[in-house]
């Protein structure tokens, strides 16, 4: 028997990248799937963001590997959209499981950094606030469920040390999303433990997905100060890990062997953190 027949995921950033890859790796394992992603461009993210397209190719590999996927398009910004969705999928399966509040951007500007002020209204949108709807409009399911239930979030190495600062309201968004998810994290996993809820936090280096490779990014790096380079190289002999690294540490966390785990933060760093 699959590690998770009859069990219901529900996915933000669902389209590409990490969120794609937990999906396809989730189905495998028997699990239905309800995946939401914005779909769109926002103005002070300088990389190619999702499509409709995207969504509907992680619903075309689901499908393929026999599973079957809700695929919507919603933005975690937007708490009543984020209650609808949910909606949707309950409506869809009948039952909600496993969450995994894995939307992302990288927000940057180059200097003189003009737009940092919408940089960082963004990233914390997206990054903190957009994993609270997420939690909002997932915990009542979960409860009223009374089988128990995982919620992952996708934090980062950044949100256990943070390495630089550039002065901007881009990567000061996410060092500050990234470590606040953890105490979102702590404080829904000590309330929802008497459901046998259980609540961590996943923390990757870069991960080869669109959001670190590409030219807005390369770009950026090279311009930065060699010093803040050498911070972000990983213990390992790795540049960057694959998405597949990161959707089995979610698989661990979410199927039964990780039943006693909870409140905790899971780094897929290749060393990055303790070596940093």
């Amino acid at each position: 028997m699959s590690r998770l027949e009859s069990k219901v995921a529900f996915i933000t950033g669902a389209a590409r990248g990490q969120g794609r890859s937990h999906a396809v790796r989730l189905a495998a394992e028997g699990a239905d799937i309800v995946g939401i992603d914005i779909c769109r461009q926002l103005d002070s993210v300088n990389y190619a963001m999702s499509t409709p397209d995207d969504l509907a190719e992680t619903v075309r590999q689901v499908e393929s590997r026999g599973g079957r996927m809700l695929g919507i398009e919603a933005d975690v910004r937007d708490l009543d959209g984020m209650h609808a969705a949910v909606a949707r999928g309950l409506r869809e399966f009948g039952r909600l499981d496993i969450v995994l509040a894995n939307a992302g951007v990288m927000t940057q500007s180059l200097p003189p950094h003009e737009k940092s002020r919408d940089a960082w209204r963004d990233g914390i949108d997206v990054l903190l606030t957009g994993v609270w709807h997420t939690l909002q409009a997932t915990y009542q399911p979960l409860i009223d469920g009374a089988r128990g239930g995982s919620i992952v979030i996708t934090s980062s190495s950044q949100g256990l040390r943070p390495f630089f600062s550039d002065l901007s309201g881009g990567f000061d968004s996410y060092a500050a999303a990234k470590a606040g998810v953890i105490g979102l994290m702590r404080s829904y996993a000590a309330t929802l433990a008497e459901w046998n809820i259980r609540v961590n936090s996943i923390h990757p280096t870069g991960v080869n997905t669109p959001m670190v490779v590409n030219e807005f990014f390369g770009e950026y790096m090279e311009k930065s100060n060699p010093k803040t380079a050498a911070r972000v190289v990983n213990a390992l002999p790795v540049e960057l890990v694959e998405p597949i690294d990161v959707s089995e540490a979610v698989l661990y966390l979410v199927c039964e062997s990780g039943r006693y785990v909870t409140g905790t933060c899971l780094p897929v760093d290749a060393g990055l953190v303790f070596a940093g």
